[in-house]
This record gives C-alpha cells, sequence and structure tokens, in this order.
C-alpha cells in the first residue's frame, strides 16, 4: 500500500495541476517556462530513486532547467489528470483507462523505501522526464484513492462559477465543492433563492 503522507501530497500536487487551468473564467496558470518553474518550486518532483520528500530538500537540481518541451509535457499530463477527475465519479472505467495508459506512457515502477526505520512504496518513473515522474507521482494517487475509497471521491466543485477540481479525503465523502468559500456561495445563492420566491 503507497503511504498515506505521500498520497496526500501527491493527490494535493495533482489537484494543483488540474487546477491550474480554469476553464469558466479562461485562465491558465500553466503558460510559460516561468509559470512550470514555479508550480515545480511548490510541488518538486522525485528524480529518479529519490523519494518524493528528499526532493524538496535537494536545493536547485535539474527540475529548475525546464524547457518549453516540459511545459508542453505537463500540460498534456494537466488535460490527463483533469479529465481524470472530471470523468470518474460519472465513468470510471474511462478514469481508470486513461490512468492506466498515463502510467505506462510514463514507464512508472513502484518502488519500496526505507528511512529511519520506516518502509513504504511509491511510483516512480524510469526516466528523467520531470513529466513522467510528475505523471507517476500524481497518476498513481488518483488510483489509489479510486482504488480504496471509490471513484466518487473525485470530482468537480458544484459552484456554478467555478469547475474546480478536488479529491474529497474526509470521512465521510461528502465534498461537493472545491473550498469553502465555494461552498458558502452557494448556500447564500439557494437562501437568497429561497427567500425571494416567499
Amino acid at each position: 500500500m503507497l503511504d498515506a503522507c505521500y498520497i496526500s501530497s501527491a493527490v494535493e500536487t495533482a489537484v494543483d495541476l488540474a487546477n491550474t487551468w480554469r476553464p469558466i473564467k479562461g485562465e491558465d496558470a500553466l503558460e510559460t517556462v516561468e509559470q512550470l518553474q514555479d508550480f515545480f518550486a511548490d510541488h518538486p518532483p522525485a528524480g529518479p530513486g529519490e523519494p518524493s520528500s528528499s526532493a524538496r530538500d535537494r536545493g536547485p537540481g535539474p527540475w529548475r532547467r525546464l524547457t518549453r518541451v516540459d511545459l508542453t509535457e505537463v500540460r498534456a499530463l494537466r488535460e490527463t489528470v483533469r479529465d481524470v477527475l472530471e470523468r470518474s465519479s460519472t465513468d470510471a472505467v474511462a478514469a481508470a483507462a486513461l490512468i492506466n495508459d498515463g502510467l505506462r506512457r510514463s514507464r512508472a515502477t513502484p518502488v519500496l523505501r526505507h528511512d529511519q526505520d520506516r518502509w513504504w512504496t511509491e511510483v516512480t518513473a524510469d526516466t528523467d522526464r520531470c513529466a513522467a515522474h510528475l505523471a507517476a507521482t500524481t497518476l498513481s494517487a488518483l488510483a489509489h484513492v479510486i482504488a480504496t475509497l471509490g471513484p466518487t471521491r473525485l470530482g468537480v466543485c458544484a459552484g456554478l462559477q467555478c469547475r474546480a477540481t478536488y479529491v474529497d479525503l474526509s470521512r465521510n465523502g461528502s465534498k461537493q465543492y472545491c473550498t469553502r468559500t465555494c461552498a458558502h456561495r452557494a448556500s447564500v445563492a439557494a437562501y437568497r433563492s429561497r427567500n425571494s420566491s416567499s
């Protein structure tokens, strides 16, 4: 089983990657190599043979030398991750096919890790392409959520003016909005609607 801390971090990375595109507002936070560098500064990928946590501590590293090719590859991955998040609750079979195809293309491999008397597994790619490592990390985390909690835990915000994606790791699994802000807006809108019709 994949490590719970690794999964939570990887799920957050997957959601953050998908949400660099805001379809309602037409905003794209991954249009330039500089924006990709900023994304990886907040979500550094592990290199071959390195656990994710050490990637954050290793300094500048090769993931800082990004190119337009890296940007193109990560944007393609973003589309896949977003498709998985959007489809999972309504067409889990299609979402699984997208995950499996993405993991195959990234040459993902499960790796057993050991550090400070603790063992865990994570999925990594056997290539030096940062997009492949990002794919292995994010897609394996989404696969883990589907396998352990069910496909309905992945979704799109119910806010009419939002369309951001989310993964619900809560105990009761009742999440419908990406943030409390969107949930509050929906609650206020419903309240106003009820009062205007009275």
